[in-house]
């Protein structure tokens, strides 16, 4: 099955579910759905795509039958957010190494700031469809 605007997310970090929380808040197009990285479609698609299936310090978009990881995967979700957050399209100019090591800084520390979850987040009744292999 082919997927287009999948999330993978580290299902035990709270960074990574206020960062889900936010897509779902500002997704007015209803463009985006979710798994965490360690479910059995997270993991199938890391493992189809030769990626790290216990490494979790990205997340990843399957976009356009792409996986982008890292800041272009942030950017590409952002720009589809909605007019505000478009301007954050500006950050393309900066290079992709630099955007990059911002965001390994913080994945790498994420736990340590802002805490994990025992087990992945369970999605509400009503976001149910948002949330692939579950």
């Amino acid at each position: 099955m082919l997927y287009h605007n999948l999330i993978l997310f580290d299902g035990v970090c709270n960074l990574c579910n206020a960062s889900v929380n936010f897509v779902i808040d500002h997704d007015k197009q209803n463009l985006f759905h979710f798994a965490s990285l360690q479910s059995t479609l997270g993991q199938a698609i890391l493992a189809k795509n030769n990626f790290d299936t216990q490494d979790f310090n990205s997340f990843v978009l399957v976009y356009h039958g792409n996986l982008l990881t890292k800041s272009t995967a942030a950017l590409t979700v952002a720009i589809q957010l909605g007019i505000l957050w478009k301007l954050l399209a500006i950050f393309w100019i900066v290079p992709s190494f630099i955007r990059d090591g911002i965001y390994s800084y913080i994945a790498k520390n994420r736990y340590h700031w802002f805490g994990k979850n025992e087990s992945c987040r369970l999605p509400t009744p009503e976001l149910r469809n948002k949330f692939l292999d579950i």
